[in-house]
């Protein structure tokens, strides 16, 4: 699953505050959460964060579009200081180029900010239909699709469900052999979190409906009144006499504006809304569907891997717009004019991977799309997915193990709950401890996500957490990138905050190759900002605690710093 939180992209549009993962049913079951206040600009030097009141202003929108650039000392805004970084550190310097993977959605190879920025497999021949560099995969030129034609996806806890049915329904854990206990007991947990869920969605999708037919009705009557479509709601106190009827329309819509400035956009959200529930209730909890007939291949069956096509982008643009958001991110053309400008220059190229699916990812695709990733030269990979079921997690630590014994250094998004990651019960995929606290690999790197707020609002009311399983945090909240046929958005998850992270890593192996991906993760975790400040964990008001505390480095990442601490270490 896309670490990004669901339909984000709608409550940004509503400017709603609350955007963890079930931000949508939150919004229903409270006939939508209260407005979001404007981001903050903190008008202190960095020195000074914990010793001085904080003064905040809303950001402009030039500041909003590039705040993850920017830097807190010289423009008072908590980014990663990359624009500091091109004026004073990289004048004169050279790099080599490095390639970065995105293991994600799909991304649109062709937008006008991305051009020039694709890795292209120098040992295939376009177009030839042939295996030219003999690694298995035919005219992968930017990359690999490993879900072929597959859009959407069941979620893992109901493949499980799916799969195991007919072989547990009924049983205990007395009667399981030990050799199947964990997936039973996987079973029993995916069997209950199904029966809410499910629930939930038709209960969400019933409220939404009920929304937008009201909308439907009470909106044609205002416009009909007023003589125009887009209306205020000062407008509604010009209709002079209002009839029962209207009267409740004026009521109703009156009612609306507290969640929004325009009532057709918000009826395109509400619809948008009923769109998004009803594909849960279709194809995520779908049991019975087989999403995956279509690509001919054994998801169970990690022998097999030769499988998908090279179609990078996917088999539609909205199903791309994840990968194409993370990839500009990342590397989108700097200062040519359009869109935004990505963390890194021209030296980083982007390889597609396409894996991740509308649903949850397999086992098996990540762990080729790593392997694929490593075994074509890629020295950065970014992960911005995650699940919090598992059926074959061994394959995936083992592709990360090959990543570190390659050099290849992980940076992962740490998912979207709110959660803190250090409770075993909250076990997200993929990760690098098998027992929840000691590392596997060095070399994998997990990202939390920041607000562009000092304050205890700094973290991401969304992000997960953790002492212990989440290493740094960069920004994550209203970031403005590249999305499909040549468009831009502001979306906001730890999938964001992963790309920023991985832009800078890319951009450190660029300027400084002899660093070890080791050394490169180290050099991002030991190099950041900090603050003692106490901040509030998953949006919850009554939870919080030090921001030194909810990471292992207790930074956030900066670009600056980083290449000041990797030049003493060349």
């Amino acid at each position: 699953m896309k670490f990004i939180p669901l339909k984000t992209y709608l409550t940004n549009m509503m400017n709603l505050q609350h955007t963890k993962s079930l931000v949508i049913a939150a919004m229903a079951a409270t006939f939508l959460a209260s407005c979001e206040t404007p981001s903050a600009l903190v008008t202190v030097p960095v020195e000074n964060v914990d010793s001085n009141p904080l003064k905040v202003s809303a950001l402009t929108e030039s500041e909003k579009q590039a705040w993850s650039s920017r830097d807190l000392r010289t423009d008072t805004i908590p980014g990663m200081s990359v624009d500091r970084t091109y004026a004073e550190i990289l004048p004169g310097k050279s790099g080599q180029q490095v390639i970065v993977a995105v293991i994600d959605s799909g991304i649109d190879i062709n937008h006008e900010d991305l051009k020039g920025r694709i890795w292209t497999n120098p040992k295939e021949i376009a177009g030839n239909g042939k295996d030219d560099d003999n690694n298995g995969y035919i005219d992968d030129i930017h990359g690999w699709n490993f879900l072929g034609d597959v859009g959407a996806e069941q979620l893992e806890f109901v493949r499980i469900i799916k799969r195991f049915e007919s072989e547990f329904a009924g049983k205990t854990l007395a009667t399981i052999p030990a050799s199947q206990k964990d997936i039973f007991l996987q079973y029993q947990k995916a069997k209950a979190e199904y029966d809410e869920k499910v629930a939930g969605a038709q209960r969400q999708k019933t409220q939404y409906e009920q929304i937008a037919s009201q909308l439907k009705s009470s909106h044609p009557a205002i416009v009909k009144a007023l003589g125009k479509e887009d209306y205020t709601q000062a407008d509604l106190a010009t209709i002079k006499n209002p009839s029962a009827e209207m009267q409740n329309h004026l009521g109703f819509i009156t009612q609306m504006f507290q969640y929004t400035e325009s009532i057709p956009d918000f009826m395109k959200n509400i619809d948008e809304g009923v769109e998004y529930f009803t594909g849960q209730l279709e194809a995520n909890y779908n049991k019975t569907a087989d999403f995956r007939k279509v690509l001919g291949d054994d998801p169970y069956d990690i022998t097999d891997t030769k499988y998908g096509n090279n179609n990078v982008y996917g088999p539609e643009p909205d199903g791309a717009k994840h990968g194409t958001h993370v990839a500009g991110i990342i590397a989108a053309t700097r200062n040519n004019g359009k869109g935004m400008n990505g963390v890194a220059n021209s030296n980083i190229k982007i390889m597609a991977v396409r894996a991740v699916p509308d649903g949850d990812e397999y086992d098996k695709d990540i762990a080729l799309a790593i392997r694929y990733a490593v075994d074509n030269g890629a020295k950065v990979i970014n992960t911005s997915f995650g699940k919090y079921y598992s059926q074959n997690p061994e394959w995936v630590y083992e592709a990360i193990k090959y990543a570190a014994k390659n050099d290849v250094l992980i940076v992962n998004a740490a998912g979207n709950e709110g959660l803190s990651l250090d409770d075993p019960a909250n076990r997200v995929y993929p990760n690098d401890q098998l027992d929840n606290v000691t590392e596997m690999a060095d070399t994998f790197l997990t990202i939390g996500a920041l607000a562009p707020k000092y304050g205890s609002q700094l973290l991401a009311n969304f992000s997960n957490y953790g002492k212990s399983n989440v290493d740094v945090f960069a920004p994550g909240v209203d970031i403005y990138s590249t999305t499909p046929e040549d468009t831009y958005e502001y979306l906001g998850g730890t999938s964001m905050a992963a790309p920023n992270t991985a832009g800078v890593a890319a951009m450190l192996r660029s300027y400084y190759p002899k660093l070890s991906a080791n050394e490169v993760k180290n050099i991002i975790m030991k190099s950041g900002l900090t603050t003692n400040t106490s901040v509030i964990l998953g949006g919850d008001t009554e939870k919080q605690a030090r921001f030194n505390e909810v990471s292992k480095s207790g930074e956030m990442v900066n670009m600056y710093n980083a290449f000041k601490l990797a030049e003493l270490q060349k």
